[in-house]
């Protein structure tokens, strides 16, 4: 999971930052003030914005707002000591999926953020894919070459899917760990590359291990 966490406060940004680390959540970006926070939101992906409400160089909703008054679709959880009724309509009406109110324990913080990896913010992809003669249905999961097809198992197509969405890029395995499995999830690195193993094998078949690329050290690649 990528998160973006928005907050001036230095003691709870380095609590928050550490113990997401500890639990192994992925990868965290800390800024501190609201310029940072629009622009690294509009310059990279993220999973999950923790945003501050009260920040220097603009307000949390103000920002909330613009973001997705520009079409932003990503998980916003919004921070703040206001804590009446009418300040959580507010911080919900920005555009804000989730509220925490200050004094707050890691262990919700985890929670919400566990609930809002479970949503699904991305965009709407096209039922079909072809790259080269490679065509993948996302309808039916089935990979076809030709007028054959590949037999994968929903995980296999999970991964091959997550690559192929991302084709050309280096996919650490980090990422598709927590991309296929989850970020809470037990499951070893080395799982990953079985998968992987197993989906070249099939495509080996036709000819097309190549298009799989392992970056060593890194993770994966499906070439373009």
């Amino acid at each position: 999971m990528n998160i973006l966490l928005a907050e001036d406060d230095s003691q709870l940004g380095e609590l928050i930052v550490f113990m997401l680390k500890k639990k192994g959540i992925g990868n965290v970006e800390w800024v501190m003030d609201g310029e940072d926070t629009y622009y690294y939101s509009t310059t990279s992906h993220y999973d999950v914005i923790i945003m501050d409400w009260m920040m220097p160089n603009g307000e949390g909703v103000d920002i909330c707002r613009r973001l997705r008054k520009q079409g932003y679709s990503g998980a916003i959880l919004m921070l703040t000591a206001k804590d009446t009724v009418q300040d959580r309509i507010e911080g919900l009406d920005s555009g804000a999926d989730d509220y925490l109110v200050k004094p707050f324990e890691i262990d919700e913080l985890l929670a919400r953020l566990r609930a809002l990896s479970r949503r699904n913010y991305a965009p709407i992809l096209e039922e079909e894919v072809k790259i080269h003669d490679l065509v993948l249905n996302r309808m039916s999961h089935v990979v076809r070459l030709g007028r054959k097809e590949i037999q994968l198992s929903p995980r296999e197509f999970q991964l091959l899917d997550l690559l192929v969405q991302n084709k050309g890029q280096v996919l650490p395995r980090e990422v598709i760990l927590e991309r296929i499995w989850g970020f809470d999830s037990e499951v070893a690195p080395k799982t990953i590359d079985a998968t992987v193993k197993l989906i070249r094998k099939k495509l080996d078949t036709f000819e097309k291990q190549d298009l799989l690329q392992s970056i060593r050290g890194v993770g994966y690649r499906f070439e373009h």
